[in-house]
């Protein structure tokens, strides 16, 4: 998992598989998971997964913050 403040990524294994999610921190006590995806081969999968859709999610989410700001 890594360390960030409002958003990190985290890999879980499932039976036989690896689910990667994108966490998002909502205040100091509760979490919610943003965006998910499942059926990765190895946890190094997931990892990668969750490395670059976090990249492409802050992305998105500051042209939004952008957008409803004006």
């Amino acid at each position: 998992m890594t360390s960030g403040k409002k958003y990190q990524f985290k890999a879980i294994q499932n039976e036989s598989s690896w689910t990667g999610q994108i966490i998002r921190r909502v205040s100091s006590k509760r979490s919610m998971v943003s965006k998910r995806q499942d059926g990765f081969a190895s946890e190094a999968e997931a990892n990668a997964w969750g490395e670059l859709e976090l990249k492409a999610f802050l992305v998105k989410q500051g042209e939004r913050n952008t957008r409803k700001s004006q």
